[in-house]
C-alpha cells in the first residue's frame, strides 16, 4: 500500500475512535446524574487506578505505557466534563463576574502605593509607569509591601517578580504563598544598569567593592568579573546602594545602579550600561487587598498544588492544552511544611470573557489539591 491507502485506513479508525469518545462522555453523563442523585463525589480514585490496571493488562507489552496515558487523559476529561454538569459554576467563577462587573471601566491614575526601596528605586520607575501620579510609601522589604496591603495602609503595592537576566525573585515567590492579595496590573521595565561612584573618582583601578541589589550583582556578572578580585556587598535595593556611596564619601566603593539614581545622589557615571544583556527586563506586579478585574484582562495567575506522583502536573497542563490555554510562565517553590512537595505558580494567557476561561475556573479544585487564584490582569507596556 501507498502512503495515501495508509492514511485512509487512520482516517476511518479515527472517526470510529470520535464515535465511540462520544458515547463514553454520555455515558460518562448519566453518571453524574447518578452521583448527584446518591451524593456521590465526582473523583473514585479505586475505579480509576482498578481499569487502568485492567486495561494495561489487555493491551500488548509495547503500547502499555501508551495505553496508560491515553486511559488517563480519558478519565481527566470524563471527570471535567462531569464536574462540568454538576456544577456549571463555583463561588469563585461569581466572585470574577461581580469583580468584573464592579471594578471600574478605568485603572486609577492616582493612587497610595507601596513599594520596596527608596527613591530612586526601580520600583519608583515601574510605580509611575503603572500609575501615573503615584503617592509612594516605601518599604524596608517585600514582606512590609504585602503587610500594607492586607491591613489597608495601602490601596496596591508593586515588586519585581523575575528579571529577563538573573531569573525569578525567589522572595517575592516565597511570599507570595503567604499572604493574600489580588494581581490588578504588571509592566516590564528595561533594566540598565551603570557603575556609579563619588565625582572625584578617575578610573575603575580605584575602585575595590561594588554595592548593589543581589538581582542587579547577577545581571552584571560579566562586567564584575572583568575587574578580578574586588569585594562584592548586597543591599536593600540599587537606590539604597547609590544612597550610600553618596553619603559615604568613599573613593574606593561604586554602585550599581540606574540613572535616576546617579542624577538623585549626584554621582559620577563611571561606566554605562554594565548588564551582560542589553535586553534586559524586569517584570513588575500591581497587587491589591480586593480583587479588581479592569477591561482588557488577558493574563491570569494562578497558583496549585499538586500530589506528588508521577503524571499529576501533566495532567494540569493537559488541561490547559485541551483548552487552548497558552501557558506564559511555570515557577515552582518548595512547601516549607512538606518534604520534597511544591506550590506552582502559573501565568496564563487567555481573555477572562472567553468560555475556556470560565471553564478552566470552574475545573481547576478538582485537579489539584489547592488552588489560589491570584486575579487577571492587563500588562501596561
Amino acid at each position: 500500500m501507498d502512503l495515501n491507502e495508509y492514511r485512509k485506513q487512520i482516517d476511518e479508525i479515527d472517526d470510529s475512535i470520535l464515535k465511540l469518545f462520544e458515547e463514553r462522555m454520555h455515558v460518562a453523563a448519566e453518571i453524574s446524574k447518578y452521583k448527584q442523585a446518591h451524593d456521590l463525589p465526582v473523583l473514585d480514585s479505586k475505579r480509576e487506578r482498578d481499569k487502568l490496571s485492567d486495561i494495561a493488562s489487555k493491551a500488548l507489552p509495547e503500547f502499555q505505557s501508551y495505553v496508560h496515558v491515553l486511559y488517563s487523559l480519558l478519565f481527566e476529561l470524563s471527570r471535567s466534563y462531569q464536574s462540568k454538569l454538576l456544577c456549571p459554576s463555583t463561588n469563585l467563577n461569581q466572585s470574577i463576574s461581580d469583580a468584573i462587573e464592579n471594578t471600574p471601566h478605568l485603572f486609577p491614575e492616582r493612587a497610595l502605593v507601596a513599594c520596596q526601596g527608596t527613591e530612586g528605586a526601580y520600583s519608583q520607575i515601574a510605580c509611575e509607569k503603572i500609575f501615573k501620579m503615584p503617592s509612594i510609601m516605601y518599604m524596608s522589604n517585600f514582606e512590609n509591601v504585602f503587610s500594607a496591603i492586607e491591613s489597608g495602609l495601602c490601596q496596591y503595592g508593586v515588586l519585581p517578580l523575575e528579571n529577563s537576566t538573573a531569573g525569578s525573585v525567589t522572595k517575592v515567590y516565597e511570599l507570595m504563598m503567604q499572604h493574600r492579595f489580588s494581581i490588578v496590573r504588571s509592566t516590564r521595565l528595561k533594566i540598565d544598569h551603570s557603575l556609579y561612584v563619588h565625582p572625584t573618582v578617575k578610573n575603575l583601578s580605584q575602585i575595590k567593592e561594588i554595592i548593589s541589589h543581589e538581582q542587579a550583582i547577577n545581571q552584571c556578572s560579566a562586567f564584575i568579573k572583568q575587574l578580578g578580585d574586588i569585594k562584592i556587598t548586597y543591599c536593600e535595593n540599587t537606590a539604597v546602594a547609590a544612597e550610600y556611596v553618596a553619603k559615604s564619601g568613599r573613593k574606593d566603593i561604586a554602585a550599581l545602579a540606574s540613572h535616576q539614581c546617579g542624577e538623585l545622589y549626584n554621582l559620577k557615571c563611571l561606566k554605562s550600561s554594565v548588564q551582560d544583556k542589553d535586553n534586559n527586563y524586569t517584570r513588575f506586579i500591581c497587587i491589591s487587598k480586593n480583587l479588581e478585574i479592569y477591561p482588557g484582562a488577558n493574563k491570569t495567575s494562578v497558583m496549585m498544588t499538586i500530589s506528588h506522583k508521577p503524571g499529576a502536573l501533566y495532567k494540569v497542563l493537559a488541561r490547559f492544552y485541551s483548552l487552548g490555554i497558552n501557558l506564559i510562565k511555570l515557577e515552582s517553590r518548595p512547601l516549607p511544611d512538606r518534604d520534597f512537595e511544591f506550590m506552582f505558580y502559573f501565568d496564563l494567557e487567555t481573555s477572562i470573557y472567553s468560555k475556556e476561561f470560565v471553564e478552566l475556573i470552574c475545573e481547576l479544585d478538582g485537579i489539584c489539591e489547592n488552588f489560589c487564584y491570584l486575579g487577571s490582569y492587563a500588562e501596561v507596556i
